[in-house]
């Protein structure tokens, strides 16, 4: 929602932007007035990636579901160790014509390929830096490790090892959906 944002030129994708190319998290209000926003043109069926991220925001979030009647019915907390997450960062590549994520050694070679989708340039994200993915981390571990407990309390967190290959969590992801429903 928030590379929507920036794609359109908005002082909301800019000012998260800012932000986040820092490291830093968008602040609740914004984010949780974005995402109210976008629920409104959503059916009962959606997914979230990357938020919430700190409890505010799923307090919020619950109230825009109560007022909606859809509840959550799952949170997938994917437990990746870290030297994997610094991997996945640094190695991160996008496509500047189709917005496609690919990973170096993954998907392709160097950033110098072409896009495997479709032929467009590569780049690099300018937060995908080491010492945006500390500051990351530090938010991470300070702002968004309290949502496990928030979620596990609630009986709706399921923990997945996600450092295996893309398919393969994929089909676990799926597995918890299809059992959550």
């Amino acid at each position: 929602m928030l590379r929507e944002e920036l794609r359109k030129g908005t002082s909301l994708g800019k000012a998260a932007s800012d932000l986040t190319s820092k490291g830093h998290l968008v602040p609740d209000a914004m984010i949780t007035e974005l995402v109210g926003e976008w629920l409104l043109t959503q059916g009962d069926s959606f997914l979230f990636d990357g938020f919430p991220r700190t409890v505010p925001q799923a307090e919020a979030l619950d109230h825009l579901l109560e007022n909606r009647g859809t509840p959550l019915e799952a949170v997938i907390y994917f437990d990746v160790p870290i030297k994997e997450i610094q991997d996945r960062v640094l190695n991160r590549v996008g496509c500047r014509d189709c917005g496609r994520i690919f990973r170096i050694g993954l998907h392709v070679n160097s950033l110098e390929d072409a896009c495997p989708v479709c032929g467009g340039k590569l780049f690099r994200r300018t937060d995908d830096t080491l010492e945006a993915l500390e500051q990351r981390m530090a938010e991470y571990r300070e702002k968004t490790e309290p949502l496990v407990d928030f979620y596990r309390d609630r009986d709706l967190l399921f923990k997945l090892e996600a450092a295996e290959r893309p398919e393969t969590v994929f089909a676990k992801i799926s597995s918890i959906l299809e059992d959550a429903a």
